[in-house]
């Protein structure tokens, strides 16, 4: 495939050797000297480009997702913080019969975490001695909080829990990796499941992936509905 990376910092980096391992060409690149306001995405300068893969900013993902919509470039958007205009954008996708997948976390591990907690939590709230919990910690230059993930691994836990569903405890400092825990607390004892991730390789290379299984569809979809979809 031709890939455009939009938000060309260490995961654009990433993700263009990911994708060229895998023996794609990155054909295009987009950042702050050249895509302001989502203005440098234009039919000219996505020409030939298959798809894209956007991993920016909180600010400016809302107008490049717009943009590269309305263009019908098959999409995958590994930014987070813009999740409360997710039903907008599906509007904007079906309206423009488009193609875009969106996850707040493309770590194959973090998605297999997500259905751990989901089943955990089932278990767990059969029991009101247990009380869960949820954390989440992470460098200190990392701009949204909750993480994206976090607000996802609630989202798991809240078919068992309904109201009791914990709010995440955030943490910025340092250079602590991202980290996500979940935890069932009782007088008697306290269970937890951690995920950890140790470099962002795991990002890019589910980013890959959701690029080449977008292409060809139409519609919006969540990353684990590609990544377990029978091929």
């Amino acid at each position: 495939m031709n890939i455009a990376i939009v938000g060309y910092g260490k995961m654009g980096r990433i993700i263009e050797r990911i994708a060229q391992e895998r023996g794609h060409s990155v054909v295009a690149r987009f950042d702050v000297d050249n895509n302001v306001n989502g203005e440098g995405l234009t039919a000219e300068s996505l020409v030939n480009v298959d798809a894209a893969i956007e991993f920016s900013t909180p600010e400016a993902a809302l107008a490049n997702i717009r943009r590269l919509v309305s263009l019908r470039v098959p999409t995958v958007v590994g930014t987070t913080g813009w999740y409360d205009q997710l039903d907008d954008v599906r509007r904007l996708v079906d309206s423009n019969s488009a193609a875009l997948v969106w996850g707040a976390n493309f770590s194959i591990g973090v998605n297999l975490f997500f259905k751990l907690v989901q089943d955990a939590s089932a278990l767990f709230a059969q029991y009101n001695q247990y009380d869960p919990f949820l954390l989440e910690f992470h460098h200190k230059f990392k701009k949204d909080a909750p993480s994206g993930t976090a607000l996802i691994t609630a989202r798991a836990m809240r078919d068992a829990y309904g109201d009791r569903t914990p709010e995440a405890v955030s943490v910025r400092a340092g250079h602590i990796p991202g980290t996500h825990e979940i935890g069932f607390d009782s007088e008697a004892d306290t269970i937890t499941l951690t995920h950890t991730a140790r470099n962002r390789e795991g990002f890019g290379a589910g980013a890959v992936l959701a690029a080449e299984r977008i292409v060809g569809k139409q519609g919006m979809y969540e990353f684990p509905e590609l990544l377990f979809a029978a091929k």
